[in-house]
């Protein structure tokens, strides 16, 4: 059972938080991370388990957080090892949130060349490109105000401030990033059973080396996530699973692409409708 291993790992019932605890203590980052983990991982477990269908993906890619997962199914890195470098990197994400302060917000409606004008002018960064709708900025307080302002004004249909602790896949990271370098290094990697494609090249990772630098990257760099699914959509990947809590992911797909089919797997219910 991929929870109670996650408990083990973790020495504390985080499985009992899961689905027995209070709002209030799931939502504290050093639980929230490592419960969406073991939720992607337990749904993919689960429909192998029910259906085989899904034992030889073409390809696989996680975003942002569920790069991780994606690491693990493709058989790069054990769960154990999955958990600890996403606690390692929830505690230097924190470190740099508290030494270099900022926020994130998402601009509907407003395209690249526009977000990158704003981001030069304000001192923001662009980093998540989501869909060609939906693009997220991160920057210091200041740099952020002055960038939904002014993204505002160029013609976003809205400027959405985030409800997250900083700066997240900008530069403001990048003690983070150092921080997560030795825990990196300490982990043993395999050769990926399945192609993995990058958040920041939006190309696969073929080599483990090219693996440890993208979990480097990743801290700092843009989620070039419209772009891993237009290279899924040209090497001929037309079926996808969201595999874990919700369903954005499959949103964002379908506003990439509308003709493609997606399914989005995040509770039993899902499982067994799609093992029917």
């Amino acid at each position: 059972d991929v929870f109670e291993e996650v408990d083990d790992i973790l020495d504390r019932p985080l499985s009992k938080i899961m689905f027995e605890g209070k709002k209030e203590d799931l939502v504290r980052t050093e639980n929230t991370q490592p419960a969406i983990l073991a939720t992607s991982i337990a749904s993919w477990r689960a429909m192998e388990e029910s259906t085989g269908a899904l034992q030889t993906p073409h390809v696989t890619a996680g975003h942002s957080l569920g790069e991780y997962s994606a690491l693990a199914i493709a058989g790069v890195i054990s769960i154990s090892d999955a958990v600890k470098l996403v606690l390692e990197r929830c505690k230097h994400m924190q470190m740099a949130c508290e030494k270099r302060p900022g926020g994130m917000a998402a601009f509907i409606g407003l395209d690249e060349v526009s977000a990158s004008e704003v981001c030069r002018e304000s001192g923001a960064e662009i980093s998540t490109i989501n869909t060609s709708e939906q693009i997220i900025i991160s920057g210091d307080h200041r740099a952020l105000a002055m960038a939904i302002d002014l993204g505002t004004r160029r013609g976003a249909k809205r400027a959405i401030p985030l409800q997250v602790d900083g700066a997240f896949h900008s530069g403001l990271m990048s003690s983070a990033q150092n921080g997560l370098d030795e825990a990196i290094e300490n982990v043993e990697f395999f050769e990926p059973t399945v192609p993995i494609v990058g958040n920041v090249t939006a190309k696969p990772l073929t080599t483990i080396t090219e693996i440890r630098n993208e979990l480097r990257m990743q801290l700092t760099s843009c989620v070039q996530w419209k772009n891993t699914i237009s290279f899924m959509l040209d090497i001929g990947v037309d079926n996808f699973f969201e595999i874990g809590h919700g369903n954005v992911l499959s949103g964002m797909v379908k506003r990439i692409d509308k003709t493609t089919s997606v399914n989005s797997i995040s509770t039993f219910e899902d499982v067994q409708a799609y093992a029917a």
